[in-house]
Formats: C-alpha cells, structure tokens, sequence
C-alpha cells in the first residue's frame, strides 16, 4: 500500500529550481488522492506562466517511481495559487510611465543601468521614481549612500501608504531600507512577490512622469510575477557584449513577449560595450566583444538604447553613493551616454503612445513633441 507520507518523503527529494528547496518545504504540493497505485496531487506553483513547470512536473514523477513504487500511476495536476480578491481600483494612477530595467543574468550592471537612468531622465526635468526590486541583492541604498531607513507612513484617500525617500530628485524605495545591509535576505517565491506588490502599490509615489523598476535578474516565477502584477510601460533589457550574455537577452525577450505577460521591449542597453582609459577618452578597446547587442537588436527589430563603456569612474560612482550622471559641471563619455539613453528611453515610450495622441503633441512624458 502507498501511503501519504511516502509519497510527501518522496516529493522532498524535488526542490523549486529557483529558490533551491524542496516543493514540500515550500507548501507546493496539496491534495493528495492515492488509490491502489494511482497517485495524484496538486504542484501549485506561484504564477501559471512558470517557465520550469513541465519540468517540475516530470521530476515528482521520478522521483515517486524511484523512492515509492516504479509500478505507480502518477498524475500531476500543474496549477497555480489564486491571489487573494482585491477591491477593484485603478492601479498607480498617479505614474504615468513604469520601466522594468531587467537582465537575463546577474553580473551584467542592470542596477548600474537602472540607477544612472533614473538620475539622467531626473536631469531632463521629469519626475523620477526608482523601485528596487531586486529583493535578493538590493543596490539602490548602497548606490544612493542611503542605509537603514525610518520609514514613515502618510494616509491619502483612507488608506496608509509608506513614503519614499528622496534623493537626488529622485524618489526611492527598497526593501535594503528596511533590512540590515549584513543579513542574508531568504525568500519564498509568494514571499518575495507579495513584498514588491507592496513596495510598489502601498508606496505614496505621488505625481512621477517615470518609476524605474530595477528588477532582479533572470526569466523565472519571481520576474513572470512582477511583469504580470503591476501597470507597465515597456521593458528594457540589459546585457554585455558576449555571445553567452546575449543568448539570455533572447529569453529575457521571449518572456516579455509571452502571451500572458505582453510588455513592450522599449529596447536594449550594452552594458561595458568597450574600455575607454580615462588619459585616452577618444579611444575605445572591444574587451568582450563589439556590438553584439547592436547586432542582436537588427535582427529582433527592437531599439539599441545606448552602448554604456566600460570605465571606473561608473563603478566608483556607485560604490560612493554618488552615480556618475550626477556629473554635469563638465560633461564626460560615461555621463554622456547614460544621457543618450535616457533620450533615447523617452522617445521610445513618445513612438509606443503617440498613436493614442491622433497626430497631437505628446502629452504621454512632458517632451512636448
């Protein structure tokens, strides 16, 4: 006879490919119904677009006919948790653009991305909001030289909302302000979720023309979730030059415009496109490679926001908590670029929402064109 603690001994051997611990520990695995040999149970995953599904699925299988019975039946109903009812409410009326800043990989600078864009669409005159979502590894607080933070709340129309902290122009929010900078931060899958929903919808943002979302990297639960849980404008996906970076950009592409999440990709953003030493500015050294997102973006038809170089001050600049588009007394080749690619951000977003305008000016980013 096949019994429940079996087959929950046996379902321990699985761990979620994510987060690296077993389905049962995680409380993904309900309603088991065995009869005779016939085994059947609910994998419930965190959002029904999870790209590891089927292969979770298989490995409950396996993993049943190794420890249990090789003879059982197994039948693996794949589903996903529903979220609890919410009133219905128009969702961040206050944002008028929202911009995912996301990578197929870590490693890459999508923070350093994200933080010197916030700060250069700050210097066209915009309002500028910055989420970090990257729960796992926040960078906003190191890169802003803002740490632990007193969080204040503040009601508008009857409810609380926290409010962010603002620097730079620029408004802030992120989970590393609430947490001690050396604690390793654990998450489930809803865990994590359910924290960004609340830094981005129980946040007084007020008026902002852009809120940047730095997103953590990769393609799984976490980012399907995020994509599919807040208004967004479009999506802009960071790499390096390597052929072994660009292959991620593809699936971070292919996620955005799976059926279920449909967001715009406003563009890509190459990341150490090349060296410039700081005695020689006019020079440019390929170290990893020479535009390959440049080519990558012909072929997918999708804009190639900017080439940002490889140099130290970008690095230094983020580790003193002073990003290097700060510096404008005298423009520099890295300021300079992070620039370009807030222009070019803006005018992406201007093409995607000029067709709503009829032919009149632009009223979607305060350009004016």
């Amino acid at each position: 006879m096949i019994t429940q603690t079996q087959i929950e001994m046996a379902l321990s051997h699985v761990d979620d490919p994510e987060l690296g611990r077993s389905l049962v520990e995680l409380g993904m695995i309900e309603n088991i119904v065995i009869d005779g040999l016939k085994v059947s149970f609910d994998l419930v995953l965190t959002t029904a677009g999870c790209s590891m599904k089927k292969q979770m699925g298989q490995a409950c299988v396996d993993a049943i006919h190794e420890y249990v019975d090789r003879n059982a039946e197994v039948s693996v109903n794949l589903t996903a948790r529903k979220p609890a009812e919410q009133p219905e409410q128009e969702p961040l009326p206050t944002i008028k653009n929202t911009i995912l800043v996301a990578s197929g990989k870590g490693g890459v600078g999508k923070s350093t991305v994200a933080v010197n864009l916030a700060v250069s669409l700050a210097k066209t005159g915009a309002r500028v909001g910055l989420l970090d979502a990257d729960v796992y590894g926040p960078s906003v607080p190191i890169m802003f030289n803002v740490g632990r933070q007193d969080i204040y709340g503040e009601e508008h129309n009857g409810k609380p909302y926290m409010l962010p902290i603002e620097k730079y122009g620029i408004k802030l929010m992120s989970v590393g302000f609430m947490v001690e900078p050396s604690k390793a931060l654990v998450w489930r899958g809803p865990m994590a979720s359910n924290t960004l929903r609340q830094l981005m919808n129980d946040t007084w943002w007020d008026e902002i023309d852009y809120l940047v979302v730095d997103m953590p990297p990769g393609t799984g639960d976490i980012q399907l979730t995020i994509a599919q849980s807040i208004p967004v404008t479009g999506a802009i996906i960071v790499s390096t030059p390597q052929q072994v970076a660009l292959a991620d950009v593809v699936r971070g592409v292919e996620m955005f415009r799976n059926p279920e999440i449909h967001i715009p990709v406003l563009g890509f953003v190459e990341n150490m496109a090349y060296f410039t030493p700081a005695e020689l500015p006019n020079n440019k050294y390929y170290i990893f490679g020479k535009e390959g997102c440049r080519h990558l973006a012909e072929e997918m038809g999708i804009a190639l926001l900017g080439e940002i170089p490889l140099v130290q001050s970008i690095a230094e600049g983020g580790d003193k908590g002073q990003p290097v588009s700060l510096w404008s007394d005298i423009p520099t080749p890295e300021s300079e670029a992070f620039m370009l690619l807030a222009e070019n951000t803006i005018k992406e977003i201007c093409r995607l929402k000029r067709p709503q305008t009829d032919g009149e000016a632009c009223h979607c980013c305060g350009c004016g064109d």
